[in-house]
């Protein structure tokens, strides 16, 4: 009888150390009860879960949704550790605020999963820019070689109006200037858009001429009335 009682102290000691109960010797029989412990841990981090949070109890022995949740991947100090009566484990993280430690990582480990995801999102993010910022250069450099390689549709006329009116403003100079005034039709620089290339002058002189006469014959016209156009 005294081997037996030995015996069956020591399995409550080795029971106690193992999971955090209190165990009691009642009448030959263990009854394990629910007690806190010394913490294991000063931070917890929520781990990543099926809704991406976990609930709050109001305690750990009979415990009752608060109605608060935890988002994963969140950060909480512990104020106490302990043990329900089925063994498991609970964080209080104050004021009666209990989570099971089943669905959280001591520490911040799960914080730094966060940090990789977040410089994938980022990362994904700059892609996407770099991405739309080659678009927009393909799309200029689209329209650059859609500028340098104008050919004018002025014909006949039209042509030879357009060649005397450039002879008169530069000597059919694409480099001349005179003043705000560039190029073979002396048109004002803030036309250009900072952009002198031959092909641009061409273009651009079209859509003046159109724009303000409606042909290089009306303004050629207007030139010879004038002396300007």
């Amino acid at each position: 009888m005294k081997i037996k009682s030995i015996l069956v102290k020591s399995i409550a000691v080795a029971a106690m150390s193992v999971t955090g109960l209190v165990v009691a010797n009642n009448a030959g029989s263990q009854t394990a009860q629910a007690a806190t412990v010394q913490n294991d841990a000063h931070v917890v981090t929520v781990n990543y879960v099926s809704d991406n949070s976990i609930t709050v109890y109001n305690n750990y022995e009979n415990p009752v949704a608060t109605g608060q949740t935890l988002a994963s991947n969140t950060s909480w100090k512990v104020i106490k550790t302990a043990y329900d009566s089925k063994g498991h484990k609970w964080y209080d993280l104050g004021k009666n605020q209990w989570i099971r430690a089943e669905y959280v990582t001591a520490g911040y480990v799960a914080a730094n999963n966060a940090t990789a995801k977040s410089t994938t999102t980022v990362s994904q993010a700059a892609a996407a820019q770099t991405q739309t910022q080659s678009q927009a250069a393909t799309t200029q450099t689209a329209a650059t070689t859609s500028a340098k390689s104008y050919t004018s549709n002025a014909t006949g006329s039209e042509a030879s109006a357009k060649a005397w009116i450039a002879a008169r403003e530069s000597g059919g100079s694409y480099s001349a200037s005179n003043g705000q005034y560039v190029g073979k039709y002396q048109l004002s620089a803030s036309y250009l858009n900072g952009d002198y290339s031959a092909a641009n002058q061409e273009r651009v002189a079209d859509q003046y001429v159109q724009s303000r006469y409606g042909s290089w014959t009306a303004a050629k016209a207007f030139w010879q009335a004038n002396g300007w156009y």
